[in-house]
């Protein structure tokens, strides 16, 4: 069997943002604007404000501004909405991010819903993910954005394969199983209910482990030559996937860190361009 293929998040990153870095130029020269992504975060969670400070560096890499707006733990849902509403109505502002997950006393998918569609750069509204589902214009969720850009860039056949999405999110595992739906792949999402998981990860061409649990899918749950895409992250550099044994089963699969991660700020970043770039009349390229 030949050596794995490594889909390499990170160095695609990098390239995308080469490319956002000339797109954000011509905006600037067009118009004399600077487009900007506001950030919500809400209390002092460190994952938080690490995952903050790591899209405001993204943001000054390709140029545009990062507008970070924080809010004590206390805050209530209603403040949360106010700000938002604050920031759809403030023309300068291109994309709005509410950093999760919220304090348990918000009603998170209340401050989701309440971005205006325009604005919804990390595809979290509900009507953003309809839209999105029945192939209508819409931004998408950024993960799911970042594991089909990553896929499609290493020339990895989606139509028509078997794929498993494990994990039902609003944000990655629904939203990622629609995407693969969209691009006529054979379609099951697993959750904590399903009968005989193991059995259904081995029919899988493609599985992409959302999970939140480290090493969760073992190595003899894959079938040889499958694909392997692990957006889980917990503490230590382990993903969801036992990857160290089932990397030599696999043709092809996202490291941890390096695969998924830096793909999911590129899309939030990605999007945010074109947000401005709507905004403004400009046609990429």
């Amino acid at each position: 069997m030949q050596t794995p293929m490594i889909l390499d998040g990170k160095a695609l990153a990098k390239s995308v943002e080469q490319e956002l870095q000339v797109r954000v130029q011509r905006i600037k020269d067009k118009t004399g604007r600077v487009p900007v992504l506001a950030t919500i975060i809400v209390g002092n969670d460190p994952a938080s404000v690490t995952y903050v400070r790591m899209k405001g560096n993204a943001c000054n890499r390709v140029g545009i501004r990062p507008l970070k707006i924080e809010m004590p733990e206390e805050s209530t849902t209603e403040d949360v909405i106010r700000q938002i509403q604050a920031l759809n109505e403030d023309p300068d502002v291109h994309g709005i991010l509410l950093q999760h997950p919220v304090p348990r006393h918000i009603d998170e998918m209340a401050c989701f819903n309440s971005i205006d569609l325009a604005k919804d750069v990390d595809g979290v509204n509900t009507n953003t993910f309809g839209r999105m589902s029945m192939q209508m214009d819409a931004f998408k969720s950024a993960t799911p954005l970042g594991i089909i850009t990553l896929l499609k860039h290493y020339n990895i056949p989606l139509e028509g394969r078997e794929a498993v999405v494990i994990g039902r999110s609003p944000i990655l595992g629904k939203p990622v199983a629609m995407m693969l739906l969209n691009e006529n792949a054979t379609v099951t999402i697993c959750h904590s209910k399903t009968k005989d998981l193991p059995e259904v990860v081995r029919r899988a061409d493609i599985v992409v482990a959302a999970v939140g649990k480290p090493e969760f899918v073992k190595a003899d749950w894959v079938k040889e030559g499958c694909v392997l895409v692990d957006a889980g992250y917990n503490p230590g550099n382990i993903g969801d996937i036992d990857l160290k044994n089932a990397i030599a089963k696999c043709s092809a699969y996202t490291p941890v860190p390096g695969g998924v991660g830096p793909m999911t700020i590129s899309s939030l970043i990605r999007q945010t361009v074109e947000s401005a770039e709507r905004k403004f009349g400009i046609t990429n390229g």
